[in-house]
């Protein structure tokens, strides 16, 4: 199992333990963490799982496909350099100990 720490807005962190293989969504929906609303159940078209994942840990991470990139543009919170869909985030053993703060809304 991967360990992934979700930081809410409020500042108030829930960790979580992860199957390899499942998308950070799938994860974080399992676990029943608010605030990734997943409208679009992971087809990376609403950006409504809109996440800041750890930056100085996003070379571990899958690349971002240009249509991940293009739905960033559409989240409901600034982006920033950690922003990802956590429904095109893979869980790895990589992840472990990962950090992801989810944003005011989504």
């Amino acid at each position: 199992m991967v360990r992934i720490t979700f930081i809410q807005p409020d500042g108030s962190r829930r960790e979580i333990e992860a199957e390899p293989g499942d998308s950070v969504m799938q994860a974080a929906l399992a676990h029943n963490v608010e605030g990734i609303t997943a409208e679009c159940n992971g087809s990376a078209a609403c950006a409504t799982c809109h996440a800041y994942f750890q930056e100085d840990r996003l070379g571990g991470l899958d690349a971002m496909a240009e249509h991940e990139n293009d739905m960033l543009d559409f989240a409901a919170c600034e982006r920033r350099s950690g922003s990802r869909l956590s429904c095109q985030v893979k869980v790895t053993d990589a992840l472990d100990g990962m950090t992801v703060t989810l944003p005011e809304m989504q």
